[in-house]
């Protein structure tokens, strides 16, 4: 099976000298194209770090030819230097933000539009100049994450639950073969949150990679069937989703634990109450 993701020995120092503090320490790690991957982790363990240095928005520390990450078979970076590829391999990997970074003041179809800005003239894109065809398919975007309805509002009126599958949306026609989603159900409430957990499943169910960042375990259980969990910058569990522990959970969190733990437990049983907390509206995406 061919790998989304491969990084070799990616370490990242913070200050220098008595200050330095490690945020990334001997990273190794595959992830093979189309699997849904949770990262969990206390708050500080590198979890955003980590996505970002996939993402090649931060450079890992220079040592000896180490530190290369690599997504879809194309180097990002190498021994601390980022490679600056070509616009369309960029927009390969699509990177979704905790707070939505939609414009508020343009429209929503205007904001999912901006996902093309990698695979149009430069000159039109600078513009905001998008096409029939271009828009249609943000239309088909809206409507695979239910907010169709909304293509016309301003990014402002909506809450943020709605903002964040705005956002999803726009990764749609990006047309991105992977997303990396650092803490997107952070800051929404439990119902907004599995609306946009059902969301990224649906791309997922495309084969496109995903990576979400989470604190809440149960989400992680529920939907990704591997999960990787990061304590002081290592990667301490690498495995499957149902054969986490209690235990593990609670030295992994300590004090926080409590909060994160509860309702963890995938249970079959209330399999169809879980599902029917979503908006009917959400439509699994298709590969394209």
């Amino acid at each position: 099976m061919s790998k989304a993701i491969s990084i070799q020995q990616l370490n990242k120092t913070f200050g220098r000298g008595s200050s330095a503090q490690t945020a990334l320490k001997n990273i190794n790690l595959d992830i093979a194209r189309g699997e849904m991957v949770a990262l969990i982790g206390a708050s500080g363990s590198g979890k955003s770090t980590l996505l970002r240095h996939v993402a090649g928005l931060a450079a890992g520390d220079a040592k000896n030819g180490a530190g290369i990450v690599e997504v879809n078979g194309r180097t990002v970076q190498r021994n601390g230097r980022i490679r600056r590829g070509k616009r369309h391999q960029r927009a390969d990997t699509s990177f979704i933000f905790q707070q939505f970074n939609l414009i508020e003041r343009l429209s929503v179809l205007t904001n999912v539009c901006l996902g093309l800005l990698g695979r149009i003239p430069v000159n039109r894109g600078s513009l905001g100049w998008f096409n029939k065809t271009e828009k249609l398919a943000a239309m088909e975007a809206l409507d695979q994450v239910g907010m169709a309805r909304f293509a016309d509002q301003r990014a402002s009126t909506l809450s943020g639950g709605q903002q964040q599958r705005v956002a999803i949306a726009r990764t749609l026609v990006q047309r991105a073969q992977l997303i990396l989603a650092d803490e997107p159900i952070a800051s929404l409430d439990p119902a907004s949150s599995k609306r946009v957990m059902k969301a990224l499943a649906a791309i997922n169910q495309a084969d496109i990679s995903v990576i979400v960042s989470l604190h809440q375990v149960s989400y992680a259980i529920h939907y990704c069937p591997r999960t990787l969990a990061m304590r002081d910058g290592e990667v301490v569990y690498d495995g499957t989703s149902e054969a986490l522990t209690p235990e593990f959970l609670t030295e992994l969190y300590g004090e926080d634990s409590e909060e994160l733990i509860l309702g963890t437990r995938k249970n079959t049983a209330d399999d169809d109450d879980y599902d029917d907390a979503f908006d009917t509206d959400v439509v699994y995406a298709s590969a394209s």
